[in-house]
């Protein structure tokens, strides 16, 4: 018996909403923007870094946005002066990412 199968047996009468559902969509529907984000590497005291620049949006999206990325690559980072900064190279792996949320990427450095 699985959980959504003894909370029905507990309350019977409670009805599903849609909230789940639309908190998804609403992570997803970022601004959409007329240039490219533009995805740089560098190194900064020797480490790997991989910035991601010239997004046109809120900074309530743009903070959203990176935390969708820390979050599906697994990797720290923040989000300073109009840059997220990600730890690492994931220049290939961010592309794919932004691509598949409808961005238009285009690759600095390397």
């Amino acid at each position: 018996m699985d959980l959504q199968e003894q909370l029905k047996n507990l309350f019977p009468d409670h009805v599903l909403s849609d909230d789940s559902v639309s908190r998804e969509q609403e992570d997803t529907s970022l601004f959409i923007q007329k240039e490219p984000l533009i995805c740089k590497y560098e190194k900064r005291n020797g480490k790997p870094t991989t910035l991601i620049e010239g997004y046109e949006g809120s900074d309530t999206d743009f903070k959203t946005l990176s935390k969708m990325l820390k979050t599906k690559l697994s990797v720290g980072g923040s989000v300073k002066n109009g840059q997220i900064i990600l730890q690492g190279d994931y220049r290939n792996q961010i592309m794919d990412f932004l691509k598949n949320l409808g961005f238009k990427v285009k690759r600095v450095g390397g």
